[in-house]
């Protein structure tokens, strides 16, 4: 990891497979199944970012912005101190809503457009990521995925393709703010996540060249790396933690930073951590 995080808004969001953006007729009103009728950890509403100038590492290990669930909860990134070398783990938090609000999501996010046979433009601006949309519905996995939403409407974008970013964002807003969305009640205090599984993925060390002083060496617990490759054309690996071999990495990454040399096979690498969601099982996860 490159030791920067950035800090992404509360959004909300499915994990699915694929990058293309669906071309699925609008779903009707109430296409949402009934209350309790996704699996505990289906992922069944998710925003998330694809692409964008950021640095390879990352683009393996970046969370969804916000992952719903089935049984009601809430997967998010919290927000991250600012200090550089910032922590090794990334502040995951998870807070519970009903079942009954998951179909609410659900539903929103069909009324919005998710799914919809819909041109968005692309703006004329680089370096900006996609936000890639997807609800879970009986009928099957809704997505749109939308070049620069965040970015001004007037780079050569027509009248009905900012209409229609419109409606996405006014998504974004309610997955931003669900107490709003849903009612104050309605969602429980976020707390930390806790894995059943982890991603760690590795490069070759390389000294610090920012001036921060030297980072003492931990020794690696887990998986001999690098691990299966990942992301074509680079150099990094990913192993996949679990068992005691997670308790003990867990509890070295959270004494250690994000330029911190971890050793492993008589090498030195750098190591960005991803804990796994409910709905993923291991580093083939990540190469979507």
């Amino acid at each position: 990891m490159n030791g920067t995080r950035l800090l992404l808004p509360l959004l909300a969001a499915v994990l699915v497979a694929g990058t293309g953006c669906a071309k699925a007729d609008l779903g009707a009103p109430g296409d949402t199944g009934s209350t309790g009728s996704y699996a505990a950890d289906a992922a069944v509403v998710q925003v998330s970012y694809l692409g964008g100038f950021v640095s390879p590492d990352m683009l393996v290990t970046r969370l969804p912005l916000v992952s719903v669930y089935g049984d009601g909860r809430v997967v998010t990134e919290g927000p991250v101190i600012a200090i550089y070398p910032g922590p090794a783990l990334p502040n995951v938090q998870v807070a519970q809503i009903s079942v009954a609000d998951v179909d609410k999501l659900v539903q929103l996010g069909v009324d919005a457009g998710v799914g919809a046979n819909v041109d968005y433009g692309r703006p004329g601006i680089t370096d900006v990521p996609d936000t890639k949309f997807a609800v879970l519905t009986p009928s099957g996995i809704k997505t749109s995925q939308v070049y620069a939403l965040g970015e001004a409407d007037g780079h050569g974008l027509t009248d009905p393709q900012i209409a229609a970013r419109a409606k996405l964002k006014a998504y974004l807003g309610q997955l931003t703010d669900l107490p709003k969305t849903l009612g104050k009640d309605a969602v429980s205090e976020s707390k930390p996540f806790e894995p059943k599984a982890l991603a760690a993925v590795s490069r070759p060390w390389i000294a610090d060249a920012s001036g921060v002083g030297q980072q003492p060496e931990v020794a690696w617990p887990g998986p001999a790396l690098p691990g299966e490759p990942v992301r074509p054309g680079f150099d990094l690996g990913c192993v996949t933690v679990t068992g005691d071999q997670l308790t003990a990495t867990l509890a070295a990454a959270r004494k250690a930073n994000t330029a911190t040399p971890w050793t492993s096979e008589g090498k030195r690498w750098s190591v960005a951590f991803r804990p796994l969601l409910p709905d993923e099982a291991g580093c083939a996860d990540l190469k979507g």
